[in-house]
């Protein structure tokens, strides 16, 4: 039987929005959004929190989520990546008996990611027999038609694109920045360089949101009203 773990990666630090992770979101903490996705899903044996910050750990416990260690202080200084953190949580709990063949790398700061994307990605990521899926957004203007400041004047990036059409240039994504899933054992062996890539899964621009500052985090929060509104117009038409 396959077994697969939900990581959330929630660090205590944050410059640009104080204590972002454990921040209000409508209310409520919004590390709790991934951590209800997560547990909604039904999909992982386990789902925890990676995390240096006992007032976010005391969160996550108490919203439903495991924290059976707290992060090293090499994984929760500034230099460190998701891969590190990742990977050592995968080798703490390997250390205590533990091994999952799935997971889903959850960022703490991602209240659009829901139940529904998680098992949609998580087929996939069995269906395709891929190494990882990644969801992605299109990009709302053609980054092949973007243009630079030299001189003080603005000129194309790529002149021969600047006569096109948008519908003729080719469409391009970007990552939503919110979660990714992983087979387990081939994510271990490249730490997540994954030679084969990702499957996509695609998301509309009205369910992604960077939140660098407080205006992003506004944004967010009318985005996400949005996106609970239509889902539930959807469902009640059902």
């Amino acid at each position: 039987m396959m077994s697969s773990i939900a990581i959330i990666t929630a660090r205590g630090g944050s410059k640009r929005i104080p204590s972002k992770n454990s921040r209000k979101f409508l209310g409520r903490p919004i590390l709790c959004y991934s951590i209800e996705a997560a547990l909604q899903s039904e999909l992982f044996d386990e789902v925890m929190v990676s995390t240096d910050d006992e007032r976010i750990a005391d969160i996550a416990r108490r919203a439903g989520a495991q924290v059976p260690f707290m992060r090293s202080a090499e994984t929760a200084d500034d230099y460190a990546t998701t891969d590190d953190v990742l990977m050592e949580v995968l080798e703490t709990y390997e250390k205590a008996g533990r091994t999952f063949d799935y997971m889903a790398c959850i960022y703490p700061t991602a209240p659009f990611v829901t139940a529904a994307k998680l098992k949609a990605a998580m087929q996939l990521l069995i269906e395709k027999d891929a190494s990882g899926v990644m969801p992605v957004v299109r990009f709302s203007f053609p980054p092949q038609r973007g243009m630079e400041i030299k001189d003080g004047r603005l000129r194309y990036c790529c002149p021969e694109n600047a006569a096109k059409r948008s519908q003729d240039l080719e469409t391009m994504y970007h990552d939503s920045g919110q979660f990714y899933c992983y087979h387990v054992k081939r994510y271990r062996a490249c730490r997540g360089d994954l030679p084969d890539g990702y499957v996509p899964i695609i998301v509309p621009e009205t369910e992604v949101q960077d939140i660098d500052n407080l205006t992003d985090w506004r944004l967010a929060e009318l985005k996400y009203r949005l996106m609970t509104e239509t889902n539930a117009s959807e469902d009640a038409g059902r």
